[in-house]
């Protein structure tokens, strides 16, 4: 049976996977297709093409931007994008830029609170980084004892040191997926508050509303897919596998079948 996973990530954002393990374990797990789709950029994608046909693993382009809508953090789908466009790319490094200015100055209010952390520290973690990775050198530096403490207490929304730092908005966010030629979808509405504001944030240019979600249940997701029946929009699902961050959440626990796949996809790579 085909199955695919529209929903995941590596260690180019907040996974524990690198690409190349995690095209292996979707196989491993059954999977017929995969895609990747780390915080606010396409790093992963040299790395997992290669081994996605070597092992006989469809791949497909995604990415998850991070926005703004009327104050309301909203995350969304950038599917089916072409990878080396100009838009998507300078949207990517936008990003980059963002979170680096926002890291700097959480960890500024960090340091100023006896909890001193260097961008050096940081950086050595990767290149896409944020709040979950401040979090684990807190715990390694004995500061905090779990991520979920960090959060609480120092780094979390309107915690002591949270920041909020410059924002992109969600009109922005799908006119330049759109320009790179993708699709862009509503990244798990299940999680979000004020009910009332996503109804004025689908009347945005959406293509579709990723329905099916991690470990949700069918009840749980009907609202969703019957939001976007009637408002005529795509249907997609994915775990938002993460590795060892959210072992709870195993890859492939929420998917899509082959003829939802091929109405989002035009694309293989």
């Amino acid at each position: 049976m085909f199955r695919a996973d529209l929903h995941a990530h590596t260690t180019c954002s907040d996974g524990s996977f690198t690409p190349e393990e995690l095209v292996v374990h979707a196989k491993e797990v059954g999977l017929s297709a995969l895609c990747i789709t780390d915080h606010d950029n396409v790093d992963a994608y040299p790395m997992a093409i290669p081994k996605a046909k070597e092992i006989g693993l469809v791949l497909v382009a995604g990415v998850e931007f991070s926005s703004v809508f009327k104050e309301m953090s909203v995350h969304i789908l950038g599917y089916d994008v072409i990878l080396d466009h100009p838009d998507l790319l300078a949207l990517c490094q936008r990003h980059k830029q963002r979170r680096l200015n926002r890291n700097r100055a959480i960890l500024e209010k960090l340091t100023a609170r006896g909890m001193p952390i260097t961008e050096e520290e940081l950086l050595q973690r990767g290149t896409i980084l944020g709040r979950p990775h401040i979090a684990q050198i807190m715990i390694e530096k004995g500061y905090v004892a779990t991520i979920k403490q960090a959060f609480q207490l120092h780094i979390g929304d309107d915690a002591q040191c949270f920041v909020r730092g410059e924002s992109i908005s969600s009109e922005e966010t799908i006119d330049h997926i759109h320009k790179a030629g993708g699709k862009a979808f509503l990244a798990h509405p299940h999680l979000m508050d004020h009910q009332n504001k996503i109804r004025e944030l689908l009347k945005l240019p959406f293509d579709g509303i990723e329905c099916h979600y991690a470990k949700f249940l069918a009840d749980q997701e009907r609202r969703w897919v019957k939001m976007a029946k009637e408002k005529q929009m795509l249907i997609s699902g994915g775990s938002d596998f993460h590795g060892a961050a959210k072992s709870y959440i195993p890859l492939g626990c929420s998917w899509v079948d082959e003829e939802t796949f091929n109405q989002i996809f035009q694309r293989r790579l």
